[in-house]
């Protein structure tokens, strides 16, 4: 995916999507390490938690002020009898409120003023308020450092302490698949050092800091690829000298992830589209360009830890060519300069692990074709495959009617995975998926419904384990905070995070819509339960009873008329209760009992540049919008379909009760002529609407509701 301003791809912006509450605690503890003398005893904890109905995501983060230590483990007492229901980077266990957890191999050393993190998953009921006292290695935490013990009164012992392993392995000797079997899971360092201005802060995220990285690091990421753009910063012809202050930050940086036990990924990044992609009509520049650059790059990182691995450049394309023969041979003509570059450099680079991608890095039959190709001609195993993936493009970016992960968007990843797998990692051929994501993120996080995309995510990583695939999310800043160090959305990253390891139980839906008037009926939905075993209904942590709160038969859940009256209370418009679906593995399907009536449309003026149709919502949200002139042609952008594209076309603005129809949207429809809009709700109710268009004016008119049955 091509990431820029005013070009032909979205732009990967930065939006907040914070579903929960920060809570932020600081305490000082003091306390006491065994087996140490003169040992100086203290550190301080920060436990933060992301919380949504029913659940939470929580982080904890303990420095050690005191001497080194080999091994802790830290103990504390929910005050409203929160449940761990998974954990990472530590082993957290609980007997009823009093919760352990204890370091893992790769963390059980800190050193002194060093940090070391874990967090966890967890369930709450009426309140999720944050334990204030820890103890750890059974000392209760009091504050500050505390005195130096007193030192034995019998000799030490003559023998050496065991060593601490070191955070992380070696990477595989000689076994490509191996190596990059370990890069799994990956993020991308995105909107950075690949920002199209002056630094690394242009496109809106802060600077790159060593915390940062350890904050990923801790989520369990086990790569990084940080893309580079190089275009504003070198010199001219002939040398195209790189700035020295811009190499020496990306070493900085790559050093830094390299001490943390991350593989590296760096590359030749924006610059494809800048210049790279005019080498159909300047050959010769362009891979003279190419070639200085590769060159300075394999020198400066000739010694570097074979953890660290180069990409030969990000997304190539080419305009103006004479089509795909062409691009294929301009394109293997880079691979193989690049290849050469680095291989005759010498020191570590002389079997230094390089990434390859296919034209445009799509996972088309073609293209993998011609990257076969060539594979075959350097014959070097060292090498890496990559493509992106970012899924069903009418689901991808909500257009065309395409609002939901279904049949259609897995036969598209699982076919995009299946040609890979066959045309390389069968062959023994490791591959990296570079970026995966959703296009319509490049907007913001919620143009595509948040279940669908839960199942979207959960899928993905599944598959990709399959078939033996390293992925590697793409994450411009929208994902995960760079400032607080924390998801903006948990739920989000609960599941991916899961889904590198086993299955999660999902649902036909996240939502039940209970209309606010009349008679409450009885709900189902399809469990899939994707290899789990569905265990129960939860409100928070009290079960709901099977048989007259709810029923299974096969996988079908249908909730009762009863349970519904309950769980709505009062019926107040929008979600009034929040369910979770237990499965034997993975993270808790939740589900969303919403009161709503059909949304209440009224008429309206504007212009063309600033049009919204004054809606209320009660309690319902928007799915999609079709647009039709009367003579039943399909009217606005995307004239091929009548469903128009989500944030692009139109957007709902919940707190200003408004959904607004864009310049864009007007400029593809006809002047003069009537366009029936009709917006289709998650509810399943519709409602349409009629808008004209009269030069820069536009006229809305309010037609019938429609509520689902």
């Amino acid at each position: 995916m091509v990431d820029k301003r005013g070009t032909t791809s979205a732009t990967r912006w930065r939006l907040s999507l914070v579903t929960g509450v920060l809570t932020m605690l600081v305490v000082s503890l003091g306390l006491t390490f065994a087996a140490s003398a003169h040992a100086a005893a203290g550190c301080r904890v920060a436990y933060s938690a992301n919380q949504w109905p029913g659940g939470f995501t929580a982080n904890v983060a303990v420095t050690n002020l005191g001497d080194p230590i080999d091994g802790w483990r830290l103990t504390w007492t929910f005050p409203a009898g929160q449940q761990v229901t998974s954990a990472w980077n530590a082993t957290v266990s609980a007997v009823g409120a009093d919760v352990t957890a204890v370091n893992l191999g790769y963390n059980a050393a800190v050193g002194t003023n060093a940090t070391v993190s874990f967090g966890f998953n967890g369930t709450w009921s009426g309140a999720n308020t944050a334990p204030t006292t820890f103890a750890l290695n059974g000392v209760t935490c009091t504050g500050g450092v505390g005195p130096t013990t007193t030192p034995p009164t019998t000799a030490p012992p003559t023998t050496a302490p065991p060593t601490t392993p070191p955070p992380t392995t070696p990477p595989p000797t000689g076994d490509p698949l191996a190596y990059v079997a370990a890069m799994q899971p990956g993020w991308n360092l995105g909107n950075t050092f690949d920002a199209v201005g002056s630094d690394e802060t242009a496109w809106g995220n802060p600077r790159v800091t060593q915390a940062q990285l350890d904050a990923v690091r801790a989520q369990g990421f086990n790569s990084i690829r940080i893309p580079v753009t190089w275009s504003n910063h070198h010199g001219p012809a002939p040398a195209y000298t790189i700035d020295a202050a811009w190499l020496n930050r990306i070493k900085e940086v790559v050093g830094w992830a390299l001490d943390d036990g991350f593989y590296v990924m760096i590359n030749i990044h924006h610059d494809s589209w800048q210049w790279i992609n005019a080498m159909p009509t300047d050959r010769i520049t362009v891979l003279n360009r190419y070639n200085a650059l590769w060159t300075q790059l394999a020198a400066a990182f000739r010694d570097a830890s074979p953890k660290l691995h180069f990409e030969s450049v990000n997304e190539p394309q080419f305009a103006n060519s004479s089509g795909d023969a062409q691009n294929a041979q301009l394109l293997h003509e880079l691979n193989a300069s690049f290849h050469r570059i680095v291989r005759a450099s010498g020191g570590n680079n002389a079997t230094r692990m390089l990434v390859l991608p296919t034209l445009h890095t799509s996972a088309d039959q073609a293209r993998i074709d011609e990257l076969t190709s060539t594979f075959t001609q350097l014959g070097d195993r060292n090498l890496i495959a990559t493509v992106h993936f970012y899924g069903y493009w009418p689901f991808s970016v909500n257009v065309a009617g395409g609002t939901r992960f279904d049949a259609t968007a897995q036969k598209d990843l699982t076919d995009a995975f299946d040609r890979v797998h066959d045309a390389f990692v069968a062959r023994g051929i490791p591959v990296v998926i570079g970026e995966y994501g959703l296009l319509g993120f490049d907007r913001h996080t919620g143009t595509i419904q948040q279940g669908e995309k839960l199942k979207f995510f959960e899928f993905l990583g599944w598959y990709a384990r399959t078939k033996k695939i390293t992925t590697q999310l793409w994450d411009n800043g929208q994902h995960f905070d760079r400032t607080a160090l924390r998801w903006k959305d948990p739920e989000l990253f609960a599941q991916i995070r899961s889904s590198w390891t086993t299955r999660s139980g999902t649902a036909s839906s996240d939502q039940v819509y209970v209309p606010r008037t009349g008679s409450a009926a009885a709900r189902s939905l399809t469990l899939n339960p994707n290899g789990t075993t569905f265990q129960g209904l939860y409100q928070g942590g009290t079960a709901l009873v099977r048989g007259s709160d709810y029923t299974v038969s096969g996988n079908q859940l249908t909730l009762t008329a009863s349970a519904l009256t309950r769980l709505v209370g009062n019926r107040a418009y929008g979600v009034n209760a929040t369910l979770q679906a237990r499965f034997s593995a993975g993270v808790p399907w939740r589900i969303d009992v919403v009161t709503y009536d059909p949304p209440a449309l009224s008429n309206a003026t504007g212009n063309t540049t600033s049009f919204a149709v004054p809606t209320q919502f009660r309690g319902d949200q928007l799915a999609t919008m079709e647009a039709r002139y009367a003579d039943g042609r399909n009217a606005g952008p995307h004239d091929w379909t009548p469903f128009k594209e989500f944030d692009v076309a139109f957007a709902p603005d919940y707190p200003g009760n408004r959904i607004t129809l864009t310049e864009a949207f007007f400029a593809a429809v006809d002047d003069g002529a009537r366009v029936t809009l009709t917006f289709h709700f998650w509810s399943g109710a519709t409602v349409t609407y009629h808008v004209t268009r009269s030069g820069g004016s536009v006229t809305g008119v309010t037609a019938a509701a429609v509520r689902a049955g």
